[in-house]
């Protein structure tokens, strides 16, 4: 026990020298934040609004944790993770958008964990697309972010986590260790330590193309996780036009129905599962 507190006021201490937000303090703002998500939910349930978040960014910026985070207390049925994993051979011979349009809100805030902006980012560095078919996007991507989304009264917010090299480095080396942390792994995200400024490049190109009054790039600088979190949730929640709606609770709990004569305290059926803890 002793132990357990010692370790945490060295890492207390050593994110007090960087700089970095404390844990508590993070918990406490994040709870905040959280009340004002289901009372974005809420609205979206009652409006049928339509809200579309694309998160993109650095392999290890933080996209995932914050995504977490904005989905620990609220309702998957209307926050909803997409996260889609490599084509399939028949996807790969539609429309490049199609599969991710087959994702698109109704009545709900869909959350893009990557999303149509691989064919700019790790698709283009890796070789996956042409160069041809990389400037071809860029250039339809703002009229069907512009026609098919925006002008069709859905939401739409883009956000590109940013980290330095030394912290990616760092958080890679973190994932190595982390017997938790290791399914994180790819060799496709360790390229992208090699290739560094071949991202960049990409990625400058992405965002130059694509920020658009319509759908504009909001960057958020990522080296403190805690902060971006905190300041991604905010903006969005800021962004959004939402009003606060109210809910019919019930004024009391009713009381239960009479146990009847013989029932018993239990379920009898089924098989228990040991008790190890």
């Amino acid at each position: 026990m002793a132990k357990d507190k010692q370790q945490k006021r060295d890492v207390a201490g050593a994110e007090a020298a960087s700089g970095k937000m404390r844990r508590k303090e993070f918990e406490k703002e994040l709870a905040k934040l959280q009340v004002e998500l289901t009372s974005l939910q809420t609205w979206v349930q009652a409006t049928g609004a339509r809200i579309i978040v694309v998160f993109e960014g650095r392999d290890t910026a933080g996209k995932g944790g914050v995504i977490s985070r904005i989905t620990a207390r609220t309702s998957p049925r209307v926050y909803r993770h997409v996260a889609l994993p490599a084509p399939s051979d028949r996807e790969k011979t539609q429309v490049y958008a199609q599969r991710y349009i087959a994702h698109f809100p109704a009545g709900e805030i869909v959350l893009f964990d990557r999303s149509w902006y691989n064919r700019a980012g790790i698709e283009r560095v890796m070789g996956f697309c042409t160069e041809e078919e990389s400037e071809r996007f860029l250039l339809v991507t703002t009229a069907i972010e512009r026609e098919m989304v925006v002008q069709n009264g859905i939401i739409l917010r883009k956000y590109f986590l940013d980290i330095s090299q030394d912290e990616q480095r760092r958080r890679f080396e973190a994932r190595i260790n982390d017997p938790i942390k290791q399914w994180k792994l790819s060799p496709m995200d360790i390229e992208s330590v090699r290739r560094w400024w071949d991202y960049t490049a990409a990625y400058q190109r992405m965002i130059q193309a694509t920020h658009t009054p319509e759908a504009p790039w909001h960057i958020v600088p990522a080296d403190d996780k805690r902060r971006a979190r905190l300041n991604l949730i905010r903006h969005l929640l800021d962004s959004v036009p939402y009003k606060k709606v109210g809910t019919d609770l019930p004024k009391i709990i009713p009381k239960p129905q009479p146990r009847p004569k013989g029932a018993p305290e239990g379920l009898r059926a089924g098989e228990q599962i040991p008790s190890h803890y």
